[in-house]
């Protein structure tokens, strides 16, 4: 939607979903010693729509190397806005955005300039999504993050 700004308030559901979830996906590329660039909730722009089009992911990253564009992006839904960001994701070319709703992940991949549906992640393959989204639900933040760390580190 050109021309329409969107602000939102996170709320507090969404905003401990997703810095769990980037507590878990942190942890798992230290311990499997993955090189990780982590972007935060940086603003992304496409240089033709640099003054009317962007977006702030929730968390984003890249894999192995820091680039202008995010390997990933998470997209924590708890509330649905207006603006299309899967849109705006394929013209900037991110390669997979996460999306994390009603305790569950969907992973879309872009693949001939739309985003499709697939099982695991292709950037991260090694990483149970399942396990994180289990443990992103835990009350408990510390526990969970200690029962993840230890579940990994199980021969």
């Amino acid at each position: 939607m050109d021309g329409v700004l969107e602000i939102m308030s996170p709320s507090h559901a969404h905003e401990v979903y997703k810095t769990q979830i980037a507590r878990f996906l942190v942890l798992f590329c230290w311990e499997r010693n993955i090189p990780l660039v982590a972007y935060g909730s940086k603003t992304f722009r496409k240089e033709k729509h640099k003054k009317d089009r962007g977006l702030e992911p929730d968390e984003c990253y890249c894999r192995g190397a820091d680039r202008d564009v995010p390997d990933v992006a998470l997209e924590v839904v708890v509330t649905r806005g207006a603006i299309d960001k899967l849109e705006i994701y394929r013209e900037l070319g991110v390669r997979e955005v996460w999306i994390f709703e009603s305790g569950a992940f969907r992973v879309l991949a872009l693949k001939d300039a739309m985003y499709k549906e697939i099982a695991s992640s292709e950037v991260f393959p090694e990483i149970d999504l399942p396990r994180i989204a289990h443990y992103a639900l835990e009350p408990d933040q510390l526990a969970a993050v200690e029962a993840f760390r230890d579940e990994m580190r199980k021969p």
